[in-house]
């Protein structure tokens, strides 16, 4: 059966990708939970004028961003997290925590693409993290401390 990914699945395939599936994989998995959809044609205009409008806030984000990353670097950004004695976190801090920590203390919108970031946080201190927007690459501190 032809599907059309709505998002990214892992080990199968990435967003907006047309993909031949095993018929009970695409019926019982990834349409029901609305990671996929028939690939007709109707849907794939659809799926095509979607991916046109990502790109184009894709691209206007990358453009304000690179506009604010002097403001950025070199930033300190605090996180509160639950912690054992030991200083290891109970859960990971993922890109998307770290987004709404500084849209909220830096008043900087950013997307969770351009941040690097190879594994969760999963230590109390100070750790740097990476922005990469187009060429340049700037860094700032995050400091996750024990609740």
């Amino acid at each position: 059966m032809k599907i059309i990914l709505l998002k990214d699945v892992k080990g199968f395939g990435k967003k907006y990708d047309i993909k031949d599936a095993k018929d009970g994989y695409a019926l019982n998995l990834l349409i029901p939970r609305g990671l996929a959809v028939h690939a007709t044609d109707k849907n794939a205009k659809d799926v095509e004028i979607k991916k046109k409008n990502d790109l184009e806030h894709y691209k206007i984000q990358e453009d304000l961003l690179l506009m604010n990353l002097k403001e950025l670097e070199g930033i300190k950004i605090e996180m509160s997290e639950k912690a054992n004695e030991k200083g290891h976190l109970f859960a990971g801090i993922h890109k998307e925590q770290i987004v709404e920590e500084i849209k909220k203390q830096a008043k900087i919108n950013i997307l969770p693409e351009f941040i690097i970031l190879e594994k969760p946080v999963k230590e109390v201190g100070e750790h740097n993290i990476s922005v990469k927007v187009a060429d340049r690459m700037v860094k700032f501190k995050l400091v996750v401390k024990a609740l």
